[in-house]
């Protein structure tokens, strides 16, 4: 094999490969031709080459989500480096492990006009869990005897291996992005052949946490004598919770369990659209008395971000007297209330605790069980009414979709639309809520289909679609990839919130009005292309859409820009009756 003749790119592609990272992803560059030469010439990577950094990184971030494991990127020095950051922000907050390796001027070399040469150093600072600064290693042309120099040397590759061995550790114990800077002295492209490596090792430490009976005992006697309990999943991988802990939750009479579209656990007793609960009680003339009768003595919440506005508000003006996290790493305090983290993971804790747990009489599951029934015979209602829409093109792509696909949902308005639809229990449903962006949703489900062995969806709106259209300038699309585009020509979700929406001024700086389409892309990029503009379209399309293909296929359904805000700000008034 080849190997580049820098020592330090020879060990950091030696640890990575140590550790398990078998997908790398690199941007085209001549300062990353070191780490470029040895991972696109080892046996155990599958290199991927994508040009565009910021599209490179959520394709990689797509492919770390999949996998559960590290997915390390590579690029050149310079402003490469700045255009990951959104998808590392992502990662963060999601708990996604990715490596970003940079190429890096000689420190020396920073702040004196050379070109790509930027303050790489620690440039992720407020959302990296570990930043590895490497230092240069200059190749000389013939062997030094000076012991000065030669223990330089050695100093310099132990304090590298050291820093790049704790940077990929952080990664695998703690789930979440690390940054590996090298600076490089040219010449950047010389190999060498067949060259042993042997860098320091230090193994990942995976550290569970459990607790004793005794640590349990008072929690157990605060929740055994409360009536009322709420217990709230944000973003969670599937099957991330074992069925019979879902199974004694459920059956608690005391207990109702609420979850996301996002959070891909399912039981016929749970209560999967949030704001179909919610919505309808802020527009009820008894809104104190029902939101009275919903607040908790006791939340308890697991997973990541809850998408969720209404059950935010809600919590925040009607706090429990206690709320609880479970989550290994981190507790957000969202609701303003938190006073316990328990510092495990989730099927742990339901090991551990649920066992000194014990139900007690109470209607409140009872009670709102009810209430779910008649909102769900509302909601069929109400969809047989609406006109053509986003929602009623949403309640149309929802039965057809194929079960065992993963779907990936754009941010705003689409997951939005999603959380108020029951989807099969077969589909495994993601969304980047870690910063809830729209840069790069469309090039983390084309990272994810790479890695997917089954079909992915990727359902959007137009802006989330244009904005990272550079995803589909990549070369592994699969063919049974899919993506549909609710194109409302702007920024619709801007229509639903307060404001003036009949300006000038609103058209053009929040809704971001347009008459683009995506054909042009399509033909571009090799996908097959579908239009629809009503019911009848979307029907006809959905009838071959899903079907397999010698191509990746794209449905564009253009919607009326006007009216779908009064058809979903009706939907909560007509639930509430």
């Amino acid at each position: 094999m080849k190997y580049s003749k820098i020592p330090v790119a020879r060990s950091v592609v030696a640890l990575c490969v140590a550790k398990d990272i078998k997908h790398v992803v690199i941007s085209p560059g001549s300062r990353n031709a070191p780490l470029t030469i040895g991972f696109t010439h080892h046996d155990e990577i599958t290199p991927y080459s994508i040009v565009d950094e910021r599209c490179a990184a959520f394709f990689a971030l797509g492919m770390a989500q999949q996998l559960k494991k590290p997915v390390a990127l590579v690029c050149t020095s310079g402003s490469a480096l700045l255009n990951y950051y959104p998808a590392i922000a992502e990662a963060f907050y999601s708990d996604i492990p990715l490596v970003v390796i940079s190429a890096d001027r000689p420190i020396e070399r920073i702040d004196i006009g050379d070109g790509q040469t930027i303050r790489q150093k620690n440039v992720f600072e407020n959302h990296i869990l570990y930043s590895a600064n490497l230092y240069s290693e200059l190749v000389l042309e013939t062997e030094s005897n000076d012991p000065k120099l030669q223990q330089k040397q050695f100093e310099a590759q132990k304090h590298n291996e050291r820093e790049v061995n704790l940077a990929l550790n952080k990664a695998i114990e703690e789930k979440g992005p690390v940054h590996i800077n090298v600076p490089f002295y040219e010449p950047l492209y010389d190999t060498v052949e067949n060259i042993e490596v042997d860098p320091l090792q230090i193994l990942p430490e995976i550290k569970e946490r459990h607790y004793s009976e005794k640590q349990l005992a008072n929690y157990a006697e605060v929740w055994n004598s409360a009536e009322r309990k709420m217990v709230i999943v944000g973003v969670a991988q599937p099957n991330a919770v074992e069925q019979r802990f879902l199974e004694k939750l459920a059956n608690d009479p005391t207990v109702i369990v609420l979850t996301e579209t996002t959070s891909n656990l399912h039981h016929p007793d749970f209560f999967t659209r949030i704001d179909t609960l919610i919505g309808p009680i802020e527009k009820d003339e008894n809104r104190a008395e029902l939101f009275k009768k919903l607040q908790p003595d006791i939340l308890l919440t697991f997973g990541g971000m809850i998408v969720s506005k209404k059950i935010k508000a809600f919590l925040r003006n009607h706090n429990p007297k206690h709320h609880w996290h479970i989550d290994q790493k981190k507790a957000y305090n969202t609701f303003f209330c938190l006073n316990k983290h328990f510092e495990s993971d989730v099927n742990s804790f339901f090991s551990e605790f649920l066992p000194l747990t014990k139900s007690v009489e109470s209607d409140y599951a009872k009670f709102w069980k009810e209430v779910r029934a008649k909102r769900q015979k509302r909601h069929e209602q109400y969809m047989q009414e609406i006109p053509y829409s986003d929602l009623k093109a949403m309640q149309q792509v929802v039965p057809a979709v194929p079960k065992e696909t993963v779907i990936h949902f754009a941010n705003s308005s689409t997951i939005r639309y999603a959380q108020l639809f029951q989807w099969n229990a077969s589909h495994n449903i993601y969304c980047n809520r870690g910063t809830s962006g729209i840069d790069g949703s469309i090039s983390t489900s084309v990272g994810a289909a790479v890695i997917s062995k089954q079909p992915v969806l990727m359902v959007t709106g137009d802006l989330s679609f244009f904005y990272d259209s550079n995803a589909l300038w990549n070369s592994h699309i699969a063919s049974n990839y899919r993506i549909i585009i609710l194109n409302n020509q702007g920024g619709g979700i801007f229509r639903i919130l307060p404001g003036n929406k009949n300006s000038e001024n609103f058209d053009r700086y929040f809704e971001t009005v347009h008459n683009m389409n995506a054909k042009p892309a399509c033909e571009q990029y090799g996908f097959e292309y579908l239009r629809a503009e009503s019911e009848e379209d979307i029907s006809k399309n959905l009838e071959t859409f899903f079907k397999v293909s010698g191509k990746p296929k794209l449905m564009e359904i253009f919607t009326p820009r006007k009216i779908n805000d009064e058809v979903l700000l009706e939907y909560f008034n007509f639930m509430k009756s």
